[in-house]
């Protein structure tokens, strides 16, 4: 009896250890790359298109629709000089920024509706900067979050208003956008660079959060030293959940973190603090001490990373497909 009992555990003890030396299936394995790659630099972004249940749901991202207008204090948020010549105009949840250039000021994104007054037209006003010298408003992608504002800078400061081809398409079928609907100023559908005075802005065609996603490479000074940014203009999975639309967003994250390696870029910046900190990152530039590194500068590695988390979890969702 010992001896059979012993037999048996010992039969167990191989399935157990047998299935343990199965390899993962796929989806697993590039989750667990996009986990290693993340590490402890990332959690947000893993969080959001990693380990989510559900891939189609992103952190505060949205269309046109209507919407109650939350409490001020849930993400009313002062601005700040980020860099030299750069300053954050944006909420705790949704970054805005403007870049001051020797012709005038670039604004990269905007926000819903009700923050563009407080926020994007008053900081400009509270860090020493007109609203009447914003030359470009650069657009990463048409969801309302990001696009509300655009119409104000142009109809009220005379600015030209930069977006992705599909995307200008896409606000053209909106009918009731708040804070109004742009008109449509610059279509880009291939990388293109949009310079202002001493700054030039590379704009990049990111496709895949949507069609006409725009992400951008551009430098900033730190005390007088040039840096390299580059800004992640979608993230989150707001697409047909088919093998196409994956592969589009993974060759789009391989050919940022290719752009991001070739220019030297050693800062990443998105439109969502979940994803950079840029909320965090406002207050502690602040408290930044002579001498001490600027707390959005990460390095190349760190940028590089930031994309494979991003390729890889697209990678996984894409095999979840298929099993």
């Amino acid at each position: 009896m010992k001896t059979r009992l012993l037999t048996a555990a010992a039969i167990a003890a191989f399935g157990f250890v047998a299935a343990q030396a199965q390899p993962a299936n796929d989806a697993e394995m590039h989750r667990r790359a996009a986990k290693t790659a993340s590490g402890t630099l990332f959690p947000g972004l893993l969080a959001s298109i990693c380990v989510s249940p559900d891939p189609a749901t992103v952190v505060g991202d949205g269309g046109h629709k209507g919407r109650p207008i939350p409490d001020r204090s849930t993400w009313y948020a002062p601005p700040a000089q980020m860099f030299d010549n750069l300053y954050w105009i944006g909420t705790k949840i949704h970054s805005a920024w403007a870049l001051k250039t020797s012709g005038g000021i670039i604004i990269i994104d905007t926000l819903y509706n009700y923050a563009v007054e407080p926020e994007m037209v008053e900081g400009l006003k509270k860090l020493g900067l007109n609203p009447a010298d914003v030359k470009y408003v650069i657009v990463t992608h048409a969801h309302g979050d990001h696009d509300e504002g655009a119409h104000l800078f142009q109809q009220r400061y005379g600015a030209k208003v930069v977006m992705g081809a599909a995307d200008w398409d896409s606000m053209a079928r909106q009918t009731a956008i708040p804070g109004g609907q742009p008109r449509r100023d610059i279509s880009v559908d291939v990388d293109r660079d949009i310079t202002l005075g001493d700054t030039t802005v590379h704009v990049l065609t990111s496709p895949g959060h949507t069609p006409g996603t725009l992400s951008m490479i551009f430098p900033v000074k730190d005390h007088g030293r040039t840096l390299t940014v580059i800004y992640n203009g979608g993230t989150g999975f707001n697409f047909p959940h088919d093998v196409a639309h994956y592969d589009t967003y993974i060759a789009t994250e391989r050919k940022l973190a290719a752009a991001a390696a070739k220019a030297g870029a050693t800062i990443l910046m998105s439109n969502h603090s979940v994803y950079d900190h840029a909320w965090d990152r406002s207050r502690l530039v602040k408290l930044r001490q002579a001498g001490e590194p600027h707390p959005y500068e990460m390095g190349a590695d760190a940028v590089a990373r930031y994309f494979k988390v991003g390729e890889e979890c697209a990678l996984a969702a894409r095999a979840d497909l298929k099993s």
